[in-house]
């Protein structure tokens, strides 16, 4: 694409996850909303918004310009006009009369309505509430004035006045910078200028602890959590698990794309994963006596994903008397990662395993084997 080129595209939701497609034109040049084109065909996508991209020196720039196909098309033909007064030098007046700024309560409106079409819902909230907290630090009317006092000052705001952990600081303002990135808005920040927080080790079930869990459930709850741990699943990946997931003989199951419930997996990775043959055969004797009629391996009434697995949790941890703060799901999850690579199973299959996207959210659980036989070697060599 030339320096002097814009052109549209509408980010949609694909099989293969959210991709920016070039829009189809009519036969007047104009586009056809709601059109793109999808490998090679073509496909109507009521989801998303529509972006201008065009080039300044070898960067590509992204701009998000709502959901009118043919505002975008307007915008697009000014952005063109705009790239080739500058090309050959001459001053451009600014595409929206006095300022061609963009109204930053419009734009986070615009923003929030496109991630409802393309996130899940538990996305939204947490960028509905970074922006919320946002609008109330910023006092600048529009997007293109945010400069890096106000994102300092953001910084400062969650800190100070909303009380947040170091880590909730840090997640709110990287979804402010996304917001900040769709709206082509880049480079304000040094490195530095990000809030900062303490990566903490994760925590993992000891055995004993365990053992004392597991005794105080009952047949149905015992199930439930040793899949948990034995599997390494997320909590939503085992509340949609489907018993077509499951294969008994092979003894794996499945994290899948569940079109009819409208869920999906985190990043849009579909997974295998081996369990142990005990759970296939628990699970195989549940499902003879499971409800034929729901798809659901850990259905409610009505056959519909259960919701209180952490609820359920803490009360078995009370039986238990363990302390049900220390009790948690993902902590089933850290003791499978950890617990396969103490038995020696590479980074790379760990990895493919819990559906990590990079290697580095794998390695946090290279923690240090504790068992007996690992004390018993220290003392041998500080005897």
């Amino acid at each position: 694409m030339a320096n002097r080129e814009c052109n549209v595209t509408k980010r949609v939701q694909t099989d293969k996850g959210l991709r920016y497609c070039s829009v189809v034109l009519s036969a007047n040049g104009r586009i056809k909303p709601d059109w793109v084109t999808v490998n090679g065909k073509q496909e109507k996508h009521l989801e998303g918004a529509y972006y201008l991209e065009w080039r300044e020196g070898s960067k590509r720039i992204r701009l998000s310009v709502g959901k009118d196909a043919q505002d975008a098309n307007a915008r697009r033909l000014r952005k063109e006009a705009e790239l080739n007064a500058l090309s050959n030098g001459v001053g451009v007046i600014p595409e929206n009369g006095d300022s061609g700024h963009h109204a930053l309560g419009s734009a986070i409106t615009a923003f929030l309505e496109e991630t409802k079409l393309t996130k899940k819902p538990k996305t939204l909230a947490a960028y509905s509430t970074s922006l919320a907290y946002f609008g109330e630090s910023c006092s600048k009317r529009y997007v293109e004035e945010i400069d890096r006092h106000d994102l300092l000052k953001f910084a400062a705001f969650l800190r100070d006045e909303k009380d947040q952990a170091p880590r909730s600081c840090w997640n709110k303002f990287a979804n402010v910078m996304s917001f900040l990135k769709a709206n082509g808005v880049r480079g304000l920040l040094k490195k530095t200028d990000w809030p900062r927080y303490t990566e903490e080790e994760p925590e993992i079930y000891e055995q004993a602890d365990l053992d004392k869990l597991f005794r105080a459930c009952d047949p149905e709850e015992r199930l439930w959590y040793e899949f948990f741990l034995m599997s390494g699943e997320r909590e939503q990946e085992v509340m949609y698990t489907y018993w077509s997931d499951i294969n008994f003989s092979a003894s794996t199951v499945r994290v899948t794309h569940k079109p009819d419930r409208n869920w999906t997996p985190k990043a849009y990775k579909e997974r295998e994963i081996p369990i142990p043959t005990k759970l296939a055969k628990k699970l195989k004797a549940w499902k003879a006596k499971s409800d034929k009629t729901c798809n659901l391996v850990f259905p409610t009434a009505g056959c519909n994903p259960k919701l209180n697995f952490l609820d359920d949790l803490k009360a078995v941890a009370e039986r238990a008397k363990l302390d049900p703060e220390r009790c948690w799901l993902h902590k089933f999850r850290a003791t499978f990662a950890t617990r396969c690579l103490w038995a020696g199973v590479d980074l790379r299959t760990v990895q493919n395993w819990l559906g990590h996207s990079d290697m580095e959210s794998t390695m946090r659980y290279l923690k240090p084997a504790r068992n007996a036989a690992t004390r018993d070697k220290v003392n041998e060599i500080f005897a």
